[in-house]
């Protein structure tokens, strides 16, 4: 991977707190990746999607995409960086909650029923908020045995994607950042 990408998360990315962060997870931590903060600034959103474009350049894959919000940025920017390259691969996004007006879909974008798809992830830390968009997936009749996570907490994800028959492809992990949990005096 790269080791600018690596910096920027370290510089702009990764939050530390006197106080905990609550997570997705429901769990708390004392250091926090907002992913955000690289996924919409134009170098890390290229850092990021070039680094996916790479692992993505053997997959057989008909679409990516992943749950909102984290997801939506890096798909985004994955897509038009894959029509780049050569592959096209189109995107879609998960909602948390059914829109209530319109088309009233969970999915948007045009994700085609019995696809092969790669789910795309900010930050795993258990895994339960990425499973949220492999079901649904799952649910319109896609195949899905892998997700890419821009950083793994490793906090569980990759061992409860496993007993649901999926990969989880990290693209770092905590331990890329020298975090080292007694340390962060983190509560699970």
């Amino acid at each position: 991977m790269s080791d600018r990408l690596l910096t920027l998360i370290r510089e702009r990315a990764l939050l530390f707190g006197e106080r905990d962060f609550k997570l997705a997870s429901g769990g708390r931590s004392n250091f926090f990746f907002d992913m955000k903060n690289l996924s919409f600034d134009p170098e890390g959103a290229n850092l990021i999607a070039d680094a996916i474009i790479e692992l993505l350049r053997d997959e057989e894959v008909d679409f990516i995409g992943g749950l909102e919000s984290g997801a939506i940025p890096i798909v985004a920017a994955v897509s038009l960086k894959s029509w780049l390259a050569g592959k096209p691969i189109p995107g879609f996004f998960v909602r948390k909650t059914t829109k209530e007006r319109g088309t009233d879909k969970l999915v948007e974008g045009p994700l085609l029923r019995g696809s092969k798809v790669i789910i795309i992830e900010d930050v795993t830390t258990r895994g339960e908020s990425v499973l949220r968009a492999v079901r649904e997936v799952r649910r319109l009749g896609c195949a899905v045995d892998k997700v890419i996570t821009v950083v793994d907490r490793l906090e569980g994800a990759s061992e409860n994607l496993k007993e649901e028959g999926i990969t989880l492809i990290p693209l770092y992990t905590r331990d890329d950042f020298s975090l080292e949990r007694d340390e962060l005096g983190e509560s699970l």
